[in-house]
């Protein structure tokens, strides 16, 4: 089912899940099993990533077919269109389809490493092209699209991000699931500008609970989130006072205060980026309570 009329019906906030395939196929038994231990969360859909270039292309397909058949999830596919042919991206959404998936998220996605890209005669430039191609072809697919409460790496500005962002939504994606962000007020302000712009799709938090500095300090170079300099100086404070462990524990009551504070201030719903880590997931459920 289309998922923006999911969260349309839903009429109160949800859990969404972000996976990623494991690289190596005999690690998915145990994958699944990650997976179905969140089912009693029950996440308004679930989403697989898609590597650069349709890298895993096959796994992601495969997985949220899996999903939905076996533990009957709502899916969607992560979908890049980064140098992809127009007859690629129809025939991955058809095959998508025939496997029962109705949604995808559509994305630009990011160059591959080695690969030049010629833009002028490149079939797809933006998401919004490629959110224009689906709507054309499978005009009942639900399609979301990212959201940069600040800026992506690649954009000049604030006011260029939202720009590109109304873009994708007027050629008809029907949601937003946001970059990670660390300052709720970033996401307010994302929201207003682009109710501001005429937007009214909903605008679904994506969050991602802490788990070390090293991994924080890599996502945060690559996706251009910024992190509050209070929150920085506390971890390295856990880092040096309980090493790894205490980072993660702070990390996570982090991202329970920050989804209490949305939802309060009237977020959907909230997605939250697992890392294949269900006790993670379960834990932060159950200290945020009940949705």
């Amino acid at each position: 089912m289309n998922i923006g009329q999911l969260i349309a019906e839903r009429g109160k906030p949800f859990y969404s899940f972000e996976f990623f395939p494991p690289k190596d196929p005999d690690q998915w038994p145990d994958f699944f099993k990650m997976a179905e231990r969140l089912a009693p969360l029950e996440p308004l859909f679930t989403s697989v990533t898609y590597g650069a270039g349709g890298s895993s292309q096959d796994a992601t397909l495969e997985i949220v077919s899996h999903l939905k058949k076996e533990f009957q999830f709502e899916t969607m596919a992560h979908l890049t269109c980064v140098g992809a042919t127009q007859d690629y991206i129809t025939q991955y959404l058809q095959r998508l389809r025939d496997n029962g998936v109705d949604n995808v998220l559509a994305l630009r996605g990011d160059i591959p490493k080695g690969q030049d890209i010629d833009w002028e005669t490149a079939e797809f430039r933006h998401a919004a092209d490629l959110v224009r191609f689906a709507k054309a072809h499978y005009p009942d697919m639900g399609i979301g699209v990212a959201g940069y409460p600040a800026p992506h790496p690649e954009s000049p500005s604030f006011a260029s991000d939202w720009r590109y962002t109304v873009a994708k939504i007027r050629e008809g994606a029907d949601f937003v699931i946001t970059q990670l962000f660390f300052d709720v007020r970033e996401y307010l302000h994302f929201v207003d500008r682009l109710s501001d712009m005429g937007v009214s799709v909903p605008v679904i938090p994506g969050i991602l609970p802490i788990q070390s500095l090293e991994s924080i300090r890599r996502t945060l170079s690559l996706c251009g989130a910024n992190i509050p300099g209070k929150l920085y100086l506390a971890l390295e404070e856990a880092n040096a006072k309980g090493g790894a462990e205490a980072v993660r524990e702070a990390g996570l009551k982090f991202a329970v205060q920050q989804i209490r504070t949305l939802l309060d201030n009237g977020a959907p719903g909230i997605h939250l980026y697992t890392l294949n880590k269900a006790s993670m997931c379960l834990r932060i459920a159950e200290e945020v309570g009940a949705l």
